[in-house]
Order: structure tokens, then sequence, then C-alpha cells
């Protein structure tokens, strides 16, 4: 596949192509709050523990919840829970369809959660696999700003979106996004703070900031809606 200018910096910048190609899964420390987590009445994540396949949407979040040791999983479309042993709980095929009216507007249970936490996840920190995927349609609108139009087979906030990267180091600056199970209103901006090395050398987003975002597309100062810290992001090869 032809890849524009901007997504090859990018895919240099976190590590590039041979370790993209081989990579099997990721698996994060992540702790996450802000006001989406307080609307809909969810504890905040506190060092939480995720493992995502790289190559298809498919994600581990431990604890998805108040209960430790329970897990929240991503199976494409579907979402489950587990115990601690991998025991299946229970499930929601077609996860998605269940966000349209109802209580969801006001309270999230543990699978509402283990669908938006695992997929926006997988969204996030699988990105530079997802810059060589031939089922998003990237588009360079000008030098650092790419347009991505996702397919339905991928679980994603909305099916357009734009990535803007620094022009110089290739690095992502903000992700602009409509979160649409929450409303379809809810246009925000992901914006970096801070990238971090780990002990392999690997650059990663380590600090991120949810807002809404302006009517001039700017991101703005509040209210934060996510704020998601990264302690420890690693690639697993196949």
């Amino acid at each position: 596949m032809n890849l524009t200018e901007t997504a090859e910096k990018a895919i240099a910048a976190y590590g590039g192509h041979t370790l993209w190609q081989n990579a099997k899964s990721v698996e994060v420390e992540m702790s996450a709050s802000g006001l989406a987590f307080t609307l809909k009445r969810r504890p905040f994540f506190r060092h939480a523990e995720m493992v995502l396949d790289v190559h298809r949407p498919f994600s581990r979040l431990t604890p998805i919840g108040r209960d430790p040791l329970i897990t929240g999983v991503l199976d494409g479309h579907h979402v489950r829970l587990e115990d601690k042993h991998g025991n299946f709980i229970e499930e929601r095929r077609n996860a998605r369809d269940y966000f349209k009216i109802g209580r969801r507007l006001f309270f999230w249970d543990d699978l509402d959660m283990s669908y938006f936490a695992n997929y926006a996840s997988w969204n996030y920190f699988t990105l530079p696999a997802l810059l060589m995927r031939e089922d998003i349609i990237w588009t360079e609108l000008e030098p650092g700003l790419l347009d991505a139009r996702f397919p339905d087979s991928i679980p994603t906030h909305s099916r357009v979106q734009r990535f803007r990267f620094d022009h110089d180091t290739g690095l992502l600056i903000q992700h602009d996004y409509t979160a649409q199970i929450i409303s379809p209103l809810a246009a925000a901006s992901n914006v970096v703070l801070q990238h971090a090395k780990n002990s392999t050398g690997l650059v990663y987003p380590s600090i991120r900031r949810v807002t809404p975002k302006g009517p001039k597309g700017k991101p703005l100062g509040g209210p934060v809606l996510i704020h998601l810290d990264i302690h420890d992001y690693k690639v697993i090869s196949q």
C-alpha cells in the first residue's frame, strides 16, 4: 500500500514498520479519570492492566469496575466479563446497539464500560498499526494532518476522525473524533500532553487529555472528559 508522508514519519517515530508488522500484542498499564466516568457513575481506572491484539479489535482490561478480579473483554463488536481464571461470567453481543436509548444516558454497567474503554484504548494504543491498515482510508489534508475513514468492521468513536502529527518528529499531537455512543454532539479533542520511552527505548504517548472540541476545531480548556496516564507500554512480537 502507498502511505502518505505523514503516516510514514509517524510509523518511524513509534518504532518503524518492522516492529508493527511483526507485533502480536500491546501490554499497557494505565490510569484514567475525568467527567466522562463521573457522568456514567463509573469508578476511575487506577493502574489497570490491558492486553490488546495489534491486528484485530480484541482487548482485555483488568479491573473493568469495582471488583479487582473482573476483566472486561472486547472481541470485535461483542463484549464479555471474565473472572480471574478466565471463566465466562456474562456477555453482550453487538454491544454498540444498546447505547441508543434508556438508562445508558445516566449509568453504564461493566459491560458498557468494557465496550467503550476497550475499543477506545485499542484505537489509541495500536495507532502505528492502524496507519498501515488497508481497510482504513487515510488522506493527507496537509503536512501533519491525516483524515481517517474507518470501516464498519472496526469499533471506534466515529467513522470519520482526524489525526494531527508534529511535522518534524512525526509524533501525535491531537486526535479529533465524535464519541457517538455518548452523544452525536460529543465532538472531542484528544490531546497528547507528553511522550515517554519504555525500557526498550520505544516512544509512546504517556499523558493524554480529552476535552470538547471548540467551534473552530481547537480543543477547549475544559471540562476534562478523560485524563489518561500510560504508566507502561510494551509491544510483544509474534
